[in-house]
Order: structure tokens, then C-alpha cells, then sequence
């Protein structure tokens, strides 16, 4: 998670050792659109996602957003291009720049979106971050054709087939929901009830921030963030699962998401976020 790729050559080395850290990515070219063979057709597809300059992410909005709401880019706490935020820290509507490219069912991109404010960042006890743009979901609708992705708002259950679609690579990668883990350790960060997925996911360094999509749903149930790379336990780039117990197992190779429902109650009027809304699961600065 925290350790950037370092170019392309170095990508290639991860990918061709099977290496799957769910990390920001630095610095590497954009390859080809290439999908993971999957086992069975699915009609997921790149339309909707972006690519953000070393992460992956999503245009999201909830139920009740408004065609005339600005949009929103779901992403990771740690692809911030403030820094990782720290234990505790919580990042509210933070003024940004930063630009986006949105990709359509194919995976080309189609135009440059831009953020006006991060509207909320963290790495506590989740590991998200969603932008506020400057267009309206009718606005990119009637430019480039292209839907936001709908927020889940119930906790997904395990078998539930997923399919992680990183804007980044423009790549799928297909499994299943393994399990949920109490808590998620990672050199300084814990998160709760995180996803695990099943070993066919093994996602890779550029997928961080990737919507975590149901494949009968269509609807977005987790962000990706992470994956224990080399069997360490609880360091970074190697999480490690902690039981009610506080009993501690290890994965090497599993990698990981951050469930997306307990912030949809989060999203007020006007799309903008609301951390005292009922219901609302995000951590409050």
C-alpha cells in the first residue's frame, strides 16, 4: 500500500512475478486495456472509471444524488496527493485541483475531469477518499456519454461475485468475497471489517482506489486498497488480520478492500458530505 512502483520496468517485474500489492502507483507509462481472464462472462465494464496520476478510482454517487449535484471521485486515503493522512486524521473539505481522466466501457479515456475540494480523506478505520468536481453528473453525461457508478448502501455478503476495474491499468480482475476481517493491520493504520477477496484477485500496484463492483448488481461495494506481499506480518505492503480475539493470521498474496455502504448515509443534500447525517460510518476529524 504505502510503498510506490518505481517505473515500468519495475511494474513488469511485479506483474510477471505475480506480485500483487494493491499500492499507488508512480510514474509508469498507461498501457493497453487488458482484462483477466475470468471464468464466466460478466458485464462489468471501464465505464465510469478514472485514471489518477499514480491511482485508480470511480465517478460514484449515491441514491439520492441529483443529476444537478457535483460529481464525485471515490478513490483511496492513500492516493491523496496530500501525503498519506496520518492515524486520526481526518481530511474535510480541502481545496484541490487535481484532474482526472474518465474512461468510457472500453476503456478509453474521453476527457479530463476536474476536482474543485477533496470533500473527505482518511486512513482511519477505512481507507478512502472522495473529490468533489467542478461538472454536474448531467454535465458528464451529455458531454461524454458516461453514468456514474452507484454507491451500494448494504453491507455486501461474502461469495458475492466482484470485479475490481482499475482505471489506472485498465485492467479487470475477477473473484469472489472470501470474507470480512475485523480489523486490517498495516504498519501505523488499522481498518475494520474490511473485504477479503478470493486468490483471483490479485490485484497490483495502480489498482489502489479501484471501484470494487457487484457483478450482479453493478453497484459499487468497496474501494480496493491493499494486499500482503510478502508474508510480513502487519508492516506495510504486508497487512495482517486481527480476530475479535486479537488473534493474528497472515495471507501472503490476499489482497484486500475497504466496504463503501457505511458512507452513502454520509452524502447530504447537494452531495456534499455530512459526518453527523444518521447513519453516516465515515470517522470524524
Amino acid at each position: 500500500m504505502n510503498k510506490p512502483l518505481i517505473g515500468a520496468f519495475f511494474a513488469a517485474l511485479l506483474l510477471g512475478a505475480g506480485i500483487a500489492p494493491a499500492v499507488a502507483a508512480e510514474n509508469i507509462p498507461t498501457p493497453k486495456a487488458v482484462t483477466e481472464t475470468a471464468p464466466a462472462a460478466k458485464a462489468v465494464t471501464f465505464a465510469g472509471t478514472v485514471a489518477l496520476s499514480n491511482c485508480s478510482g470511480s465517478v460514484v454517487r449515491s441514491p439520492d444524488s441529483q443529476p444537478t449535484d457535483p460529481a464525485l471521485v471515490l478513490s483511496n486515503g492513500h492516493c491523496l496527493e496530500t501525503g498519506f493522512p496520518g492515524p486520526g486524521e481526518v481530511l474535510v473539505d480541502r481545496p484541490s485541483t487535481r484532474t482526472f481522466t474518465l474512461l468510457d466501457a472500453s476503456g478509453s479515456g474521453v476527457g479530463t475531469l476536474k476536482a474543485s475540494k477533496i470533500a473527505y480523506g482518511t486512513m482511519t478505520d477505512t481507507d478512502l477518499s472522495l473529490y468533489e468536481l467542478t461538472s454536474t453528473y448531467e454535465q458528464i453525461e451529455a458531454r461524454y456519454g458516461i453514468e456514474a457508478l452507484e454507491l451500494e448502501t448494504a453491507h455486501p455478503a461474502a461469495g458475492t461475485a466482484i470485479t475490481v476495474a482499475s482505471g489506472y491499468w485498465k485492467r479487470t480482475y475477477s473473484c469472489d468475497i472470501d470474507g470480512f476481517v475485523h480489523q486490517l493491520k498495516e504498519g501505523r493504520w488499522t481498518w475494520k471489517d474490511s473485504v477479503r477477496y478470493t486468490p483471483e484477485c490479485r490485484t497490483i500496484g495502480g489498482t489502489s482506489g479501484s471501484p470494487v463492483i457487484d457483478d450482479a448488481t453493478g453497484k459499487v461495494v468497496a474501494v480496493n486498497n491493499t494486499g500482503n506481499e510478502s508474508g510480513q506480518e502487519c508492516t506495510d505492503n504486508n497487512p495482517c488480520e486481527v480476530d475479535e480475539n486479537g488473534r493474528v493470521t497472515v495471507r501472503e498474496g490476499t489482497n484486500y478492500a475497504q466496504q463503501t455502504y457505511n458512507m452513502v448515509p454520509c452524502i447530504g443534500t447537494g452531495n456534499k458530505i455530512d459526518l453527523y447525517r444518521e447513519g453516516c460510518g465515515l470517522p470524524k476529524p
